[in-house]
């Protein structure tokens, strides 16, 4: 038995796809001392079934080998081949991935029960540590989870954990853990070690957790590149989703280094030298190949950058080799200059790419060949661009390219500008004359001079220089040339041509909330600059911002968009600043704008934990007067313009274009570094803002030649002390000096851990307010609406990246209040019914939890939201026998029973009393409008809310209903409902009690319906003829008295299959409560008896439909209900031909008839008042959510919300 635990322990810690099973079947010879695993079973029947399939198909054929040798090499061909063929079967689709890997995604789907959509990525050897014992084990990464599997001296260990439940992931060093990775979520922390590569692997766990949180934050679920191209060489045991996500990875951060748009994807990148001609020197580097780009990093940081976009090269060509310029590379450009890379190592094949490349760059609309390769960095189009002298050939630039193109988007509206707004709007000013001027000159010399050196436009050398040059501020007539090319924004304006003029025109007229909030901010957008005080500014800004809402609606528009694009106006025309603002929003600041403003609340969390490393003494105090949140907002999302005087702020958005983020953090820790003194001192919140406050109002621009613009937020904070000025030039010079040692990797690895943070934050907070929105109307506690919320969360977001394109996981809209983002279709609902349901009913569940379903969804959209799955569930759990017995009473009415089983409830309405009749009509007339109107305001955003408090007002008008509003019953529902209870109670510990009771209700029911028939009868044919208009076909008076013969008759025509005597429709009641009293003692025989029958779903179901025979037959002539064809909701025929005129249509009860005849029944009573733990439920549920082996010491992490 030892050695057996032994080896199994060895197999899991030495074999990667080992998955050591409590039974297994072992090939052995008598002479030999190795033993060879045939099979492995989780449990006695599974290595049974095995056992029976080698008995059949193997052991028969070994008689006929001599040696055993020759047994043995047969039977491992048999199984290796029976594998590989399985293989073959299971995973046609992943060819590319390597076999062991293959063997390893099975064993780990089969391990962790994980449908066939769930893919491995990789899989690592590691420990788990359980307290303080490691268990020695396998780690495998899948898109949506973290699996661990250990088998350790017969004490088997999983874990599953959902990327979305990860609310942070670190990597450290402990004295208890040696170098490890620790993974947390809302209710365990997880500690795992010894890994071969824990770099590489905590990586990957980065990038999934990562892929969970977009997933969380715009419902982006992952989807394969299958173009990746495939490796030139084979790699071992690299699966097709690891070499995707890590040219991912790749590419995020090619295109995050060199401001490239979002879709340029990655070829390759080469070690290489570049020569400078500015400093006549060769400085080593990186070359990087893309679709449409290739460029070059220095390895010394900031030596050099160089971007050369594909449609700006001219010629590609290998150069002479020397020992001084070993296999160089020539390109040449249209803007006539030419740059030379050496020690290439693969020269031939790059050459080769880059001119495969170069042939799918979109070539031009036709233009006339001596002109073809002009320099034009205004390339997508053909207009004339002036001749340019040889000795000069840098002087065009992107603004004068692209500047004498005036445009106009509407006839009837205000022209568009075809320059920046402070050219149309600069008012005379003395100071373009006086010092201030000279200085402005001197920066544009300064500025004219790097051009020559370093070049102009896109193909710019961007060293250091650049960056001094920045941050001396740059001139306003260059300011938006430049902007649009250190943002990168120039080479997605220029390969779209004609978006945005096309997305103008689409977007004019167009009403939505974004909409309606942009008219709302346009007045508010720097009211104090001239250019924004007349109609051409205003329309300019309306125009941008609505355009950005159209191009990306699930940003739409988010205060503080305006203020940056108003500034945007000034500098830029139209176009360009609507490309700004799409490299804005879209990369440099990523989530800043969205509805939750997840990316500023990132950064914000990044700059407290700077300030808590850089500034140690200010960060406790800061953190105590709560100073950081309330402040980094608004610097970060409208980078500062919002909070300091417009001619100091617009040179911070000059040094943010050109370094990115990092600088808004290097700043604001200077700002907070200058004033630590008088912050520690401060006593509370509102004394620290005003400290910052005056601070920021009095950072000018000595420089500026723009006349000053008064600052709003100055006026309100000045003080009798005249304040003392900062010089903005002096504060960015502190802050690199004090702080310029952050770098953008680091801040990318900060983002990802602050994002994980945020995110759940968020989710959290959402999961309160749902909560604390449903509470009050719902019987559940606190706890237990918690547990449901992630429970119901959870089954949506598995239908997100396991489901089939339900309708539950398009994308959801975050506009909407927190309650309607997660919904959930009528398959989800089933599974969480069937789990969650006190009222199991066996293979009836299912039908059960359809009709509930169509029940709450009220508005008919087929999808419900959390508050209406509480309402069903609360429905079944919490309140008396009356309510309870509402709800059941409910699902067997319309709506809650399908078309095809309500058509013969349908034929009965006719015959219900007039005020029934009325009651409903206007019931579906209340339904109709709720599809009508409604539903087409809910589809466009501004009636959106007007809509849900509508919906919620009717709620709360509902819980006035009565039980005397509730329609009465026909006979076939009844019969329906029968069949439910008796399915419900099929598997009670008084199973036989409640049997006999129901029976005894049941038959007490059909009786008091068939004396209420007698009376409701006469008013009904007296009504008849003022009902000519119904749609339904009313009964004359001719064919009412017959219908029993008919009954009669049908009954007469059925096989001779009736076991009991049942044929007539006039039996004594006193007969009938004998057959009742045989059924509830359990003394009846075959399918009649129900003692013999508890085991098998199916057979319960047919005893079902026994007793609804020896039920109903003191009034009914039925056929043997026993033969299902008969029974509501059976498939195969409709139910006109089921129930011909078997089913009595006079026939109708009350809920209060049956209300009354269960009281009577104390087993009922009690059954329907008994206390069901939802909370034990949840549990079960979350452990059975993946099937796994019983013989285990399993741990599955909850899923949390």
């Amino acid at each position: 038995m030892m050695s057996g635990l032994l080896v199994g322990t060895l197999d899991v810690v030495l074999d990667s796809s080992a998955r050591v099973a409590p039974y297994r079947i072992l090939h052995q010879t008598q002479d030999s001392q190795v033993y060879w695993a045939v099979a492995c079973g989780s449990s006695r029947k599974e290595i049974t079934k095995h056992w029976e399939w080698l008995e059949n198909n193997l052991l028969q054929t070994l008689s006929i080998f001599d040696n055993e040798e020759d047994i043995t090499t047969f039977v491992k061909g048999k199984i290796h081949g029976i594998i590989a063929e399985e293989n073959k079967n299971e995973q046609p689709q992943s060819e590319e991935d390597p076999g062991k890997f293959k063997e390893a995604e099975l064993k780990m789907r089969k391990q962790f029960g994980m449908p066939e959509v769930e893919k491995l990525v990789n899989y690592y050897s590691c420990s788990y540590w359980k307290g303080r014992v490691p268990r020695q084990g396998w780690l495998y990464l899948t898109v949506n989870h973290l699996c661990f599997y250990s088998f350790l001296l017969g004490k088997e260990v999983t874990l599953v954990i959902q990327w979305v439940d990860v609310t942070q992931l670190e990597k450290n060093a402990t004295l208890l853990f040696p170098e490890c990775i620790k993974v947390s979520t809302r209710d365990s922390e997880l500690y795992f070690s010894m890994f071969l590569n824990i770099n590489e692997t905590f990586k990957l766990m980065e990038q999934l957790a990562n892929i969970a949180m977009r997933q969380l934050l715009d419902n982006e679920s992952f989807l394969q590149d299958k173009s990746l191209p495939k490796p030139r060489k084979p790699l071992k045991n690299i699966s097709a989703l690891k070499r995707d996500l890590d040219a991912r990875a790749k590419n995020e951060c090619y295109r995050a280094t060199f401001r490239l748009p979002k879709d340029e994807c990655l070829d390759g990148h080469t070690d290489c030298t570049l020569w400078t001609p500015f400093n006549k020197m060769h400085i080593p580097g990186q070359m990087f190949v893309s679709n449409n780009y290739i460029c070059f990093a220095s390895k010394a940081e900031e030596a050099c950058h160089l971007i050369i976009p594909l449609r700006e090269v001219t010629i590609v060509e290998k150069a002479d080799s020397s020992s001084v310029l070993p296999s160089p590379l020539s390109i040449s450009t249209k803007s006539k200059m030419t740059f030379f890379f050496a020690n290439l190592k693969d020269r031939d094949f790059l050459v080769q790419r880059i001119s495969d490349f170069l042939q799918r760059t979109p070539s031009k609309k036709p233009c006339s060949s001596d002109r073809e390769w002009k320099w034009n960095l205004a390339d997508p189009g053909c207009e004339e661009v002036p001749e340019l002298p040889s000795s000069s050939p840098l002087a065009v630039s992107p603004m004068s390219a692209l500047s004498n193109r005036p445009v106009s988007f509407c006839a009837g509206e205000v022209p568009t500008a075809s320059q920046g707004l402070l050219k149309l709007f600069r008012r005379n000013s003395e100071e373009l004359l006086g010092p201030k001027g000279a200085k402005e000159k001197m920066k544009e010399e300064s500025w004219n001079i790097h051009f020559f050196e370093y070049g102009r436009g896109m193909c710019m050398y961007r060293t250091a220089k650049t960056r001094e040059l920045v941050q001396k501020g740059i001139p306003e007539n260059l300011r938006g040339e430049l902007w649009l090319l250190f943002s990168g924004a120039w080479n997605e304006m220029v390969t779209h041509p004609d978006y945005y003029a096309d997305l103008v025109e689409k977007s004019m007229g167009k009403y939505n909330l974004a909409t309606e909030e942009i008219e709302r901010d346009l007045h508010r957008s720097m009211p104090e600059h001239p250019a924004f005080q007349n109609e051409l500014g205003i329309a300019a800004l309306r125009r941008v911002l609505t355009a950005y809402a159209f191009r990306n609606p699930t940003i739409g528009y988010c205060q503080a968009m305006n203020i940056v694009t108003s500034v945007l106006l000034l500098y830029c025309n139209e176009e360009e600043a609507f490309w700004l603002l799409v490299a804005l929003c879209e990369r440099m600041l990523p989530d800043y704008y969205n509805t939750r403003v997840v990316g500023a609340l990132v950064d914000q969390g990044i700059f407290e934990e700077l300030t808590r490393e850089y500034l140690p003494q200010l960060s406790e105090k800061m953190q105590d007067l709560g100073v950081i949140s309330t402040i980094s907002l608004s610097w970060f999302l409208t980078l500062f313009l919002s909070v300091m005087p417009f001619e100091s702020a617009v040179v911070i958005v000059d040094c943010f274009f050109y370094e990115g983020i990092k600088f808004i953090l290097q700043v604001s820790l200077a700002i907070l570094d200058a004033n630590m003194e008088k912050l520690l001192q401060c006593c509370d919140e509102g004394e620290a803002m005003t400290i910052l406050g005056r601070y920021l109002d009095n950072v000018v621009n000595r420089q500026s030649v723009s006349p000053p613009i008064p600052h709003l937020h100055a006026l309100l904070t000045s003080g009798d002390d005249p304040p003392l000025e900062i010089d903005i030039f002096e504060l960015i010079k502190t802050s690199y000096e004090k702080f310029s040692n952050l770098k953008a990797d680091d801040i990318e690895q900060m983002r990802f851990k602050q994002r994980l943070k945020v995110i759940q934050s968020l989710e959290d907070t959402a999961k309160k307010s749902v909560v604390r929105a449903v509470s009050s109307d719902i019987g559940f506690s606190i706890e237990e609406l918690e547990e449901l919320y992630v429970v119901f969360k959870a089954k949506y977001l598995m239908s997100c990246y396991w489901g089939n394109n339900r309708a539950a996981a398009a994308r959801r809209d975050q506009s909407l209040p927190y309650l309607e983002q997660y919904r959930i279709d009528m398959e989800q609902f089933k599974e969480l019914f069937i789990s969650l349901t006190p009222w199991s009913c066996g293979a009836h569940t299912p039908v059960l939890a359809g009709r509930l379903f169509r029940l709450l969804d009220e508005n008919r959209d087929s999808l419900i939201n959390f508050k209406e799955f509480v309402t069903g569930m609360s429905g079944m759990y919490h309140g008396d026998l009356t309510e309870k017995l509402k709800v059941l009473y409910k699902l067997h009415l319309p709506p809650a029973l399908n078309p095809e089983e309500t058509e013969s409830a349908l034929e009965a309405t006719s015959y219900f009393t007039e005020d029934v009749t009325t009651e409903e009509t206007q019931e579906d007339k209340g339904r109709r409008d709720e599809n009508g109107p409604e539903k087409e305001e809910k589809g466009t955003s501004p009636q959106d809310y007007r809509y849900y408090l509508r919906m919620w007002a009717k709620e709360k008008e509902s819980k006035k209903e009565t039980i005397k509003d509730l329609p009465k019953m026909s006979q076939e529902q009844f019969i329906e409902l029968c069949k439910t209870l008796y399915n419900m109670f099929s598997e009670d510990p008084v199973e036989q009690e409640l049997y006999h009771a129901i029976a005894t209700v049941a038959s007490l029911l059909l009786r008091i319906g068939e004396v209420g028939k007698k009376f409701s009868n006469r008013p009904m044919r007296k009504s008849e003829d003022c009902k000519a208009n119904n749609t339904q076909d009313p009964v004359s008076e001719e064919e009412s008295p017959t219908s029993e013969q008919s009954q009669n008759s049908a009954v007469e025509q059925q096989p001779q299959a009736d076991h009991e005597d049942k044929t007539c429709g006039d039996a004594q009641p006193e007969k009938t409560q004998q057959e009742n009293q045989t059924l509830g003692d359990g003394s009846g025989e075959g399918q009649g008896s129900p003692l013999q029958l508890l085991s098998d779903d199916e057979t319960k179901d047919d005893m079902s439909m026994s007793s609804y025979s020896m039920v109903s037959t003191g009034s009914l002539q039925c056929e043997d209900i026993a033969d299902d064809t008969v029974l509501v909701g059976c498939e195969g025929s409709s139910s006109a031909a089921r129930y011909g005129s078997t089913i009595d249509t006079d026939w109708s009860i009350s809920f209060e008839q049956i209300l009354a005849s269960m009281l009577t029944e104390t087993a009922l009573v009690n059954y329907f008042e008994k206390k069901v733990n939802i909370l034990q439920k949840i549990k079960d549920q979350k452990k059975v959510e993946r099937q796994f082996s019983s013989s285990s010491d399993y741990e599955l992490s909850s899923v949390s919300g």
